[in-house]
């Protein structure tokens, strides 16, 4: 089933998401109301947690009287993933499950779900919640104070961090920030963390233009919203490493390292500023 086509989407943009397809068995919309918050969770084999996630977020999102959707697309998974998530949103109609067209990266999870997203303020966060997802309220309030996107930080405060990544993790990922002001010329402490927050004109200007499916989307989200002059505040959050975790650091971070370079050389020969002509002007 294709997803449903927002005004937003134009030309090759257009053409992109229709790549894009969702399960959304007669789920009711909540169109009554405007929704406050999308939260949005990739999910790639997330039997193990998901069912844990799915609780923790449903009752803060109570919690705080939100009116909001969950997001969870899943990404190929080979386990019960989707079993799971179906099985919560038979009891919760805020809870949705989108289907990606097999594995195709966690960059492609988060814009399928950013682009199917209703509310006033759009967050994505991983599915092991290795930042809290009480930690969103800290990025709702740096968009609350001007930011266009809020982006959690692991090292603003290495002090919170309740759970460090073993050496050999932080030598690769400080390496990788090393690469990054000098290929891409962003100077953010952590560009990894897994807990963003946008404000929906924001959403409308980056998701559509995204190319990197994998791990290294992050980077180009924070690359266009700075050449975009968006205000970007980075917030430090309480983070915990998983030893679940899927990225290898050298296969993986390879892989980004390659598609760092191919952000480069889109900004370089104006594929991004093509992107942004084929859309319309956003308010």
């Amino acid at each position: 089933m294709a997803i449903r086509e927002h005004p937003w989407r134009f030309c090759h943009c257009r053409a992109r998401a229709r790549r894009l397809t969702s399960y959304n068995r007669q789920r009711p919309r909540l169109d009554a109301e405007p929704l406050t918050y999308s939260i949005v969770i990739p999910a790639y084999n997330e039997a193990e947690r998901i069912a844990a996630t799915l609780e923790k977020v449903t009752a803060y999102a109570e919690k705080m009287g939100w009116r909001a959707e969950i997001i969870v697309v899943n990404d190929g998974s080979r386990d019960a993933t989707p079993q799971i998530v179906r099985q919560w949103a038979q009891r919760n109609a805020i809870i949705r499950l989108l289907e990606n067209p097999g594995n195709r990266g966690k960059g492609y999870s988060v814009r399928h779900g950013m682009m199917e997203a209703r509310g006033g303020v759009l967050l994505f966060t991983d599915a092991d919640l290795s930042s809290p997802i009480y930690e969103a309220e800290k990025l709702i309030a740096a968009l609350a104070a001007g930011a266009d996107i809020a982006i959690g930080s692991r090292w603003v405060d290495a002090n919170m961090q309740t759970e460090r990544q073993p050496l050999y993790r932080q030598f690769f990922g400080r390496i990788y920030n090393l690469l990054l002001p000098i290929i891409l010329g962003l100077h953010f402490k952590d560009t990894q963390c897994g807990l963003k927050a946008f404000t929906p004109r924001a959403a409308r200007a980056i998701f559509p233009r995204l190319h990197i499916d994998r791990w290294g989307f992050d980077p180009e989200i924070l690359f266009l919203a700075v050449k975009s002059g968006m205000k970007v505040a980075e917030v430090p959050v309480e983070w915990g490493h998983d030893d679940r975790t899927k990225i290898n650091p050298i296969t993986d971070g390879f892989r980004m390292f390659t598609e760092m370079l191919r952000i480069r050389w889109y900004g370089l020969t104006g594929k991004y500023q093509k992107d942004a002509d084929g859309l319309p002007a956003t308010k």
